[in-house]
């Protein structure tokens, strides 16, 4: 049987085929979607954690259980998770470990682009990627039995684009795979440094095993033959655009990127009389045919970022693009449609409020990103999940005397439970005064809605414990924490002021659930009464999709409105109302 599958069901679909056990990892785009269709099998157990590390760490345990674990998370995930997979690497498994990676070329969701590649290679662990979604499932499933063969963790690397297309995959049984329960092995999972050091050379030999493997494996790495002098050597999605772009040469596909399969890949360069290397992002399998001698041309014909595509891989082997384009585009204008916060989200009356107070704002991964773009224009830095809140009480410290008291570090409750909270015990073990806001609003907003340890479900939707974040607060020891309505401004400035001017760590949780997930709407949908209207532009720099400007005064599109009454508080004319209440 088949069935049309997106890639990331594809991966689950496979993992379920290999009998795994338990599921794990944290949401991000693009890998979210594995662990919600793993999911949709009641036999395995599937939850998500609150960073990538627990996760990692969880699947640990039920690998040394003998069972087969599943870890999901998009690239920059893995630096969160990055110590336990390091140090995994050298007790290696009991049960079959698969780590998914899944990198996202083009930054369309992510801060960076790093290619994820890299961490195989340091890491020591064999790694697989696949080219459409039939290899996402078949090489999940055989990635566990890759991990068990050569005692390793598999690093799955996936793409934005493996993800995230739709096609066809087989439809396989799930195997029957023997509990090997727990085994105690001190020289093989205590990693002391004497036991770590037998471990080495023993990573040492798998890494030769596999590269040997890898060698002669025709299913993992197979070569098509052409009727060209070309061959192209290539992996992942990458393998497509070189099949359409070049239907007549030679290609080596390498579906086991790691170990390389050196002596195959030098055994195809000889068979052929040009040799190109085709992959997106960082030149990891050029850098290496090179380092073996090989004359190969690669990176000097690709742009170094973005995702490759059919055109990209014409011009890199042609010239210049043949297929023909349907539909063309390019002398259009298109009106730019900037991402914007959700009518009625609780964020936006917070992030005008810090615009209004002339606050710098250290601002976190989430859907309050958003609260940098214009109009709102209120946020001043964002790095990476949890740095709000060290970067607020940095700059809290040394931001000089005139601007002393006017940061904050803003998070979402997600992102909090995430990698937040050592920060905050940063900030009250070392003496800060500075002032942290949560935005919480009871959900895993921006990917889609998935449930953290304060919404009170799991993955599945069974109900779960749900933190309480004041209480958690109060329990680490900040003494001022203060829970406030956003959609009460003037209550909420008056809170800010006093927790910016107190001497201590304080912290302000906005609490308003997310209006997309939970279908909310505060009260009726407002109006603009033009007669009254002065047309300063404070409700169109609310940033609201709801209000457009029409004939020249701001008009709310009573379809979209939610009724949070934001845009009625900032209108000092008192122009925006309930119909048929005065504001």
């Amino acid at each position: 049987m088949k069935k049309l599958m997106l890639g990331n069901e594809a991966v689950a679909r496979g993992a379920w085929e290999a009998g795994v056990a338990f599921g794990s990892g944290y949401p991000g785009t693009p890998s979210t979607e594995i662990l919600e269709h793993l999911a949709k099998y009641p036999e395995v157990a599937v939850q998500w954690a609150p960073n990538e590390k627990v996760g990692l760490e969880v699947a640990l345990g039920a690998m040394l259980a003998g069972a087969r674990a599943l870890v999901t998370m998009k690239h920059v995930g893995l630096n969160v998770a990055a110590d336990p997979f390091f140090s995994a690497a050298y007790t290696g498994v009991n049960g079959g470990l698969v780590v998914v990676s899944a990198d996202d070329p083009g930054m369309h969701s992510s801060q960076d682009e790093q290619d994820n590649r890299y961490y195989a290679k340091m890491a020591k662990v064999l790694m697989v990627e696949p080219a459409d979604v039939e290899e996402a499932r078949w090489m999940t499933r055989e990635a566990f039995a890759l991990s068990e063969r050569f005692d390793s963790p598999v690093l799955l690397r996936m793409t934005t684009r493996v993800s995230h297309q739709t096609g066809v995959a087989g439809l396989g049984e799930p195997l029957s795979v023997a509990a090997k329960g727990f085994r105690k092995d001190i020289a093989k999972y205590v990693l002391l440094p004497s036991h770590a050091r037998d471990r080495r050379h023993k990573i040492e030999k798998r890494l030769r095993d596999a590269a040997a493997f890898g060698d002669s494996s025709d299913l993992w790495n197979p070569v098509r033959r052409g009727a060209s002098r070309v061959g192209v050597v290539t992996s992942g999605v990458a393998y497509g655009y070189v099949r359409e772009a070049l239907p007549d040469a030679s290609i080596l596909k390498i579906g086991l990127s790691w170990p390389l399969p050196m002596e195959r890949i030098k055994a195809f360069a000889a068979t052929v009389e040009e040799l190109y290397v085709v992959e997106e992002l960082e030149p990891f399998l050029e850098e290496a045919m090179r380092a073996a001698g090989l004359a190969v041309k690669g990176s000097e014909l690709r742009p170094y970022t973005g995702e490759l595509d059919l055109s990209t891989v014409e011009r890199m082997l042609l010239g210049a693009p043949h297929h023909a384009v349907s539909v063309d585009l390019s002398d259009t204008a298109i009106p730019a449609r900037p991402p914007t916060l959700c009518p009625g989200c609780g964020h936006r009356g917070m992030f005008t409020l810090f615009r209004e107070m002339g606050l710098r704002v250290m601002g976190d991964i989430g859907c309050y990103t958003l609260g940098a773009l214009r109009p709102l224009a209120a946020m001043d830095a964002c790095l990476c999940m949890g740095a709000s809140v060290g970067m607020a009480e940095g700059l809290q410290k040394f931001g000089g005397p005139k601007e002393k008291g006017r940061t904050v570090g803003v998070i979402g409750d997600s992102t909090f439970f995430h990698t937040g909270l050592p920060g905050l015990l940063d900030m009250l073990a070392n003496g800060s005064d500075a002032t942290l806001v949560i935005l919480d609003n009871a959900v895993t907003a921006m990917t889609g809605g998935q449930p953290n340890p304060g919404t009170g479900r799991d993955i599945r939707g069974g109900a779960t414990v749900r933190l309480d974040l004041g209480a958690l607060c109060r329990g680490l020891g900040v003494t001022r924490v203060r829970e406030v309505d956003p959609y009460d401004m003037a209550a909420v400035r008056k809170v800010l002021e006093e927790e910016l001017a107190a001497p201590e760590v304080s912290v302000v949780i906005a609490k308003a659930p997310c209006v997309l997930e939970y279908r909310v709407a505060a009260g009726r949908p407002v109006e603009v009464d033009v007669e009254t209207c002065t047309r300063c532009g404070a409700c169109i720099r609310v940033g609201c999709m709801a209000i457009h400007e029409q004939g020249g005064y701001p008009n709310v599109d009573a379809g979209l409105c939610t009724g949070c009454s934001v845009c009625a508080q900032v209108c000092d004319a008192g122009s925006i109302a309930v119909p048929g209440e005065k504001n």
